[in-house]
């Protein structure tokens, strides 16, 4: 057995602290998917979840790359402090529930709300239109034109369909 010597440590802390960083945060209405969707990029896994209250967070490392995800509670009453996750931000994911038609204009919203606040001015956007597995539900296309994305010019934006329980898209 090799014994490790003070340049292997220094070696190891380096290769650690040679990520570079990344802070994501997860936001939509509540029971969206956002927390599927979390631990599906960190476990590659469904878990079974109940309403987040507050946040969880996971470090995903991705080629030499760490993002620190946070996924922040969607309940209307959790919605004002969501500004509290916003500093250093440099991507946001909005989880859409492409099966909820009635609430579609509070997502709309809620966006366009949190695209305005000074911390998230260089942030990158990507929309997750979840649930595409559901008959029925919205087309990527239709979630695109409610929440008026063409609109978008301050920001790089991209939207995805997917399913967060089967981690299509």
């Amino acid at each position: 057995m090799k014994e490790e010597g003070p340049m292997d440590n220094k070696k190891r802390f380096y290769d650690e602290t040679a990520l570079t960083e990344h802070k994501v945060i997860i936001v939509g209405l509540d029971n969206a998917g956002k927390t599927t969707i979390l631990y599906q990029f960190s476990m590659n896994e469904v878990v079974h979840t109940s309403p987040t209250i507050g946040s969880n967070v996971e470090e995903i490392v991705v080629n030499n790359t760490r993002f620190l995800m946070w996924d922040i509670g969607g309940q209307e009453s959790l919605r004002s402090s969501w500004n509290t996750y916003y500093t250093n931000t440099e991507f946001v994911i909005v989880v859409v529930d492409s099966t909820d038609r009635e609430r579609i204009s509070v997502t709309r919203e809620e966006l366009y709300k949190m695209l305005a606040h000074e911390d998230l001015r260089k942030a990158g956007l990507l929309i997750f239109a979840n649930k595409q597995d559901v008959k029925e539900c919205m087309t990527v296309a239709e979630i695109s034109q409610f929440l008026k994305l063409t609109s978008i010019k301050d920001h790089q934006w991209h939207i995805q369909a997917c399913c967060a329980l089967t981690g299509e898209g």
